[in-house]
């Protein structure tokens, strides 16, 4: 006996039935929401001895996030340098960065490590710990909690500044 195949037409729209079935069980992309990170892009001393320091935020996720507060202790060398707070009000797109600069008083220890630092030309160590609030894209406020260990260097033919 012979197989009867239907017409062209009705296999066709049979595969497009199969087709359009299959991808309604996709559920779209994926939304994950990562903890953030932040670092120093430059630190720049300025004549009155206070810090302007140039925040990147960087956002892992991959939906949009807003960024409302940063509240990080800035370690120096072994030396406590104070706190970084700013509030950015910020929106980062997914898996992209921005900066902020946020300006800071440092203590007399972490003065003293940068500027010894700055006069031999030498880098220093850094470290940044504490809490990063944001709200992911239709969603609710998060604290994450951010530690970030890096180093400046002496940026050349602008002093004051490392990078």
């Amino acid at each position: 006996m012979k197989a009867v195949w239907p017409p062209f037409r009705v296999r066709c729209m049979l595969l497009a039935a199969l087709l359009a079935s299959l991808a309604a069980c996709t559920s779209g992309p994926v939304r994950r929401v990562s903890e953030p990170s932040a670092r120093i892009q430059q630190l720049t001393v300025q004549a009155d001895g206070r810090w302007s320091l140039q925040l990147r935020i960087e956002n892992f996720s991959s939906i949009p996030m807003r960024f409302e507060s940063v509240d990080l202790a800035l370690t120096v060398g072994d030396a406590d340098a104070g706190r970084v707070q700013v509030q950015p009000g910020l929106s980062i797109g997914p898996e992209s960065a921005d900066v902020v600069t946020a300006v800071l008083a440092p203590q007399a220890a972490g003065k003293l490590a940068v500027a010894d630092a700055l006069a031999a030309g030498r880098s220093v160590d850094y470290q940044l710990s504490g809490r990063i609030g944001a709200i992911p894209q239709d969603g609710n406020r998060r604290d994450f909690e951010v530690e970030r260990r890096s180093a400046l260097s002496p940026a050349p033919g602008l002093p004051g500044v490392m990078r």
